[in-house]
C-alpha cells in the first residue's frame, strides 16, 4: 500500500480510534459523543487529505469544497429527507398515542415468547416487499422500541431484530437497488441471483428465527394490556400497507403524518399546533443524525478523491490466484468499498466493474459473482454504526448506534456462512 493511500484511508482509522477504542477503554459509548467523533475525524480529513497546500497540494478552500460536495450529494440529501420525514412521523404518531396502540395491538396478538421471532418475521416480509431496509426500519423500529419498554427487554435487542429483518430483504428482494445494481454489474437476471441468494439467505433466516424463538421464551406479555384503539394503528396500517404496495418511502411517510395529523386532530389528541410542533419536535430529535450524516458523507469524499478506494481495490485484487482466492477477493473488495463509502449500492457500483473482469479471468459463474457483492455489501452496510441502517433505527428507538451491534445476529451470521460458502465452493451448481 503506497503512503498516498494510507494517508487516503487514514480518516477511518482516526474516526475508529477516536470513537470506538476510547468508548471501549471508558467503558461508555456515551461517553465520546459520535458527532465529535465524526467532527474530529472531518477536520482531520480536510487538513490531511490533499497533501501540504504550500507544496504542490490542493488548495484548502478545494478541500472543504470536496467535503461539501460529498455531504449534499443526491443519495445524500435523499437520506436526508427520508431523516426529516420520518422524525416528524415519528414523533407525530407518538404524542397522538399511534405508537402505544400499535404496541398493544402487538401484545395482545403475539405471545410473549413469540414476541423477537415475530417482529424478525413482520421486518423479513416487509422488507422483501419494499426492497429496502431504511422504509422497514422506519416502519417497525418504534413499535420494536415501545414493545421493548412495555416488555421489559432490551431496547438494542429489538431494535437489533428489526434491522436483520430489515437486511433480509433488501439482500433479496427484486426491487432493491443492491439486487439491481448487481445484477446488472454482473449482466445476469433477476431471478438467477435470487436462486444463488436463496441457498445462503433462506437457511440463515431460519436459524435465526430459532434463535429467536428460543430467547423470546424468556419474554412475558403484561397481563394489564390497555384497550387498543384500532382508530390510532390506522397510521401505521396505511404506513405499512402503501410501503408493501410499492409506493416511494418518502411519500409513504408524507402520507403517515397527513392521516396520523387528520386522526389526531379529529380525536382530540392534539389541534393544529400541537400537530406542528410534534412534527417539529421530531424533526429536530433526527438533527444529531442529519450531521452525522452530512460529516460522514464528506469525510468519505475526501478519501474517495484522494485514493483512499483504489488503493483498497488495489491491495485486495494483486494476488489472485485461484477461482476461490478470486470469490474471497472480490467479497473482501466489495466489503471495504462499502466500509469507506457506507452506502451498499454505491459499493456495488463502484466495485462491479472489477469484480466482472475478475470473474471473467476466474470463470467465476456471473450469478454467483452477483449474489457475493450482494450479499456481503449488506452485511457490512448493516453492522456499520455510521450506515444510514443503524443511524436510522437508533435515531428512531433513542439508543446508541454502537449498542445495537451486538445483537445483530443476521447480519454477522450472513457474512460468516458467506465466507464459508466461497471456502467450501458452496452451493455447487453455481461453483
Amino acid at each position: 500500500m503506497n503512503k498516498k493511500g494510507i494517508i487516503a484511508l487514514s480518516p477511518l482509522a482516526v474516526f475508529i480510534l477516536l470513537y470506538l477504542v476510547t468508548s471501549i477503554i471508558a467503558g461508555d459509548f456515551y461517553k465520546v459523543p459520535i458527532t465529535v467523533a465524526f467532527l474530529l475525524s472531518s477536520i482531520y480529513a480536510v487538513i490531511v487529505c490533499g497533501g501540504i497546500p504550500t507544496r504542490d497540494g490542493m488548495p484548502i478552500a478545494e478541500r472543504i469544497s470536496i467535503f461539501s460536495r460529498g455531504a449534499s450529494m443526491g443519495n445524500m440529501m435523499l437520506m436526508l429527507w427520508i431523516f426529516v420525514l420520518a422524525g416528524a412521523f415519528a414523533n407525530t404518531a407518538k404524542v397522538m398515542g399511534s405508537i402505544d396502540a400499535t404496541v398493544n395491538l402487538t401484545l395482545s396478538v403475539l405471545p410473549g415468547n413469540m414476541i423477537l421471532a415475530g417482529l424478525f418475521l413482520a421486518a423479513c416480509f416487509v422488507s422483501i416487499s419494499v426492497g429496502t431496509s431504511v422504509g422497514t426500519i422506519v416502519a417497525l423500529t418504534p413499535i420494536a422500541a415501545g414493545v421493548a419498554n412495555s416488555t421489559g427487554s432490551s431496547v438494542p435487542l429489538l431494535t437489533a431484530v428489526i434491522v436483520g429483518g430489515s437486511l433480509f430483504g433488501d439482500n433479496l428482494s427484486f426491487i432493491s437497488d443492491t439486487t439491481i445494481a448487481a445484477t446488472s454489474t454482473q449482466g445476469c437476471k433477476l431471478s438467477d441471483k435470487f436462486r444463488v441468494n436463496s441457498y445462503l439467505v433462506m437457511p440463515v433466516a431460519l436459524v435465526i428465527l430459532g434463535i429467536y424463538t428460543v430467547m423470546g421464551s424468556g419474554i412475558n406479555s403484561p397481563q394489564d394490556v390497555p384497550e387498543v384503539s384500532i382508530i390510532k394503528v390506522i397510521p401505521y396500517i396505511i404506513v405499512l400497507v402503501t410501503a408493501v404496495c410499492g409506493m416511494n418511502v418518502m411519500a409513504v411517510l408524507t402520507l403517515g403524518i397527513l392521516v396520523t395529523g387528520g386522526i389526531g386532530i379529529l380525536d382530540g389528541s392534539f389541534d393544529v399546533f400541537g400537530w406542528f410542533g410534534a412534527m417539529g419536535n421530531g424533526i429536530t430529535g433526527m438533527g444529531e443524525l442529519i450531521i452525522i450524516t452530512m460529516m460522514a458523507g464528506g469525510m468519505l469524499e475526501l478519501i474517495k478523491v484522494n485514493g483512499g478506494i483504489d488503493t483498497v481495490i488495489n491491495l485486495l485484487t494483486k494476488r489472485i490466484t485461484t477461482k476461490r482466492g478470486a470469490e474471497m477477493s472480490i467479497a473482501s473488495l466489495v466489503g471495504m468499498v462499502n466500509v469507506c463509502t457506507a452506502n451498499n449500492t454505491v459499493a456495488i457500483i463502484t466495485t462491479g466493474g472489477i469484480a466482472k473482469q475478475i470473474g471473467d479471468r476466474f470463470g467465476i459463474d456471473n450469478r454467483k459473482c452477483a449474489s457475493i457483492l450482494d450479499t456481503m455489501s449488506c452485511c457490512v452496510q448493516g453492522v456499520i454504526p455510521y450506515g444510514a441502517q443503524l443511524l436510522m433505527a437508533a435515531g428512531l428507538a433513542s439508543v446508541n448506534p454502537v449498542g445495537i451491534m451486538p445483537y445483530l445476529y443476521y447480519p454477522y451470521l450472513l457474512g460468516l456462512v458467506t465466507i464459508v460458502a466461497i471456502i467450501l465452493r458452496y452451493p455447487r451448481r453455481y461453483s
